[in-house]
């Protein structure tokens, strides 16, 4: 399976991992907040790394990496992930999987398989402005909420994070979010950033430290754990 891009060490993709981050093309929603919008958007031009030239880079940074972050992009879109996450731990890699929550059943096959050591799931929004948020009129939430109750359920490493976006999200977001993931073991909120690559920039920009804690404020009630992240 050919990917389009590699940052070749991280040390906040996957944490507590000395990692490198291999990106994935495509995406089925529309974020305009997306930060990857040139991985997310098929007219738009994105490299190609090789499958070859990928695992010729794991295969030297056996000993120096101790874990592969694969994002995107929608990592689940491609057929060929199981096989590469096969690939990829075999050389004894731990990996973290990075999905928006869409494609339940191949987040469980790969789970089941033991393919993935950490999942980060993406929550949008509240459950009833997800669609909007998202950019996809109509969007079945179905699938998404199939996908939290499998990660709360199945004893994975997992995390769920949201991109808090000023001139997007509200305050009631929050708090539908809390309830809909009420004891989840990982939350965080993240800070927004202008990557200069997004599907749609205007009208949106960052909360203020202040502001994002009161966010967390009103998620703590239902998640204890909730963390800002990127502020």
């Amino acid at each position: 399976m050919d990917v389009s891009g590699l940052q070749k060490l991280t040390l906040l993709d996957y944490p507590g991992r000395v990692a490198c981050t291999v990106f994935t093309g495509g995406c089925n929603l529309r974020c305009p907040f997306c930060h990857n919008a040139s991985l997310a958007l098929p007219e738009r031009e994105r490299d190609v790394i090789g499958h070859e030239e990928l695992m010729a880079f794991l295969k030297k940074r056996v000993g120096i990496l101790d874990g592969v972050a694969v994002t995107g992009g929608e990592p689940l879109l491609h057929a060929g992930l199981e096989g590469l996450l096969s690939e990829i731990k075999a050389l004894g890699y731990a990996v973290k999987l990075d999905t928006n929550g869409t494609f339940p059943a191949r987040l469980r096959a790969i789970v089941e398989a033991g393919l993935a050591d950490r999942v980060a799931m993406d929550i949008k929004a509240s459950p009833e402005r997800y669609a909007a948020v998202t950019g996809v009129p109509g969007l079945d939430l179905g699938p998404i909420k199939e996908s939290v109750a499998y990660l709360m359920a199945c004893g994975v490493d997992y995390e769920f994070r949201t991109t808090a976006v000023k001139g997007l999200h509200l305050p009631e977001d929050f708090e539908g979010i809390g309830r809909w993931i009420a004891g989840a073991r990982e939350y965080y909120i993240q800070g927004f950033k202008d990557s200069g690559d997004l599907i749609a920039a205007q009208g949106l920009s960052e909360f203020s430290e202040a502001e994002m804690q009161r966010l967390a404020d009103i998620v703590r009630p239902y998640v204890p754990a909730v963390k800002l992240r990127g502020v």
